[in-house]
């Protein structure tokens, strides 16, 4: 498998304007912000991007304008995932021919599917492309689990499913896709709070909504791990997890929107029906953010 994938990925929050167009400029400051600060990868149109609430059009319009100001710095992970097999394949082909590195597959929600009709789902949208696959478990959303057991066997059959990206937040089931599939899929863990135990335990990588709002400390974290100094990274850890924290116990897409905006870089509104953060929840991120201690590295 490629091992060319590795470290922090930030799942990009989607900025809009008042009247709930995709703001690209500050798109692109958002891009900066976390490949200024050293993350190994972006993805366009996932979850913490809104994903749910944008048109395919405005999906393609998020991965075209991620990819060209990318620029080639870092890779970009684009989430082609739909509740169709036949859309999942047009935007995935889409994405392939504007040049995203990985394909993001989450699988289709709204209606659970049986794990057999999933697999299928998989194979099927892979199989329609020639770039690498990271599978998107997050059966919060889909009603359907990926296992680590079908997960292996779906990267032994199918070549270019690569990665996963498991946001199930069943630790026991991470540390299996981490310890005993790591020589056929490399895990990256979408569960935030689960960042620090998954690099030390060996994850390919993390990917984090809110590194969009503390890229530099959690690339700090990422590097101590790989350099070998996990007392090191503890400590640093310890210093964001607070912040971590703080936006993970309120609405997650707002608090990670407010902490953008709380640190000068306004990302506007969530699109509704979602909501700002209230006065009480803004106030625990605004907290959380003014006590974290200025150092990096």
């Amino acid at each position: 498998m490629s091992k060319d994938l590795r470290g922090v990925l930030t799942a990009l929050s989607t900025p809009f304007n008042q009247d709930e167009t995709i703001d690209v400029d500050t798109l692109k400051r958002v891009v900066d912000r976390s490949i200024d600060a050293g993350v190994d990868g972006v993805v366009a149109a996932g979850s913490t991007g809104e994903v749910g609430a944008l048109s395919s059009e405005e999906r393609l319009l998020l991965i075209k304008t991620v990819i060209e100001h990318t620029n080639g710095r870092v890779p970009v992970i684009a989430n082609t995932g739909a509740t169709s097999t036949a859309e999942a394949i047009r935007l995935s082909k889409a994405a392939e021919e504007l040049g995203a590195d990985v394909l993001m597959l989450i699988t289709p929600y709204y209606e659970p599917l049986s794990l057999e009709e999933t697999v299928t789902y998989i194979k099927d949208v892979a199989g329609a492309v020639e770039l690498p696959i990271m599978l998107y478990n997050i059966p919060s959303v889909t009603g359907v689990n990926l296992d680590p057991a079908t997960v292996r066997s779906l990267a032994e059959e199918v070549e270019n499913i690569r990665y996963i990206k498991d946001s199930s937040a069943n630790w026991e089931q991470a540390l299996q896709l981490i310890h005993h599939h790591s020589d056929v899929i490399g895990t990256f863990i979408g569960w935030d709070a689960y960042l620090y135990s998954a690099l030390a335990e060996g994850a390919a990588g993390v990917m984090a909504g809110t590194a969009n709002v503390v890229p530099d400390e959690i690339v700090a974290v990422s590097r101590r791990i790989a350099e070998g100094d996990l007392t090191g990274a503890r400590d640093l850890w310890n210093d964001v997890y607070p912040v971590i924290d703080a936006l993970l116990s309120v609405p997650f897409i707002p608090s990670v929107k407010a902490g953008l905006t709380l640190q000068g870089l306004p990302a506007g509104s969530p699109r509704r029906p979602t909501a700002d953060l209230n006065a009480e929840d803004l106030a625990r991120v605004q907290q959380a953010l003014a006590a974290l201690p200025q150092r990096v590295g």
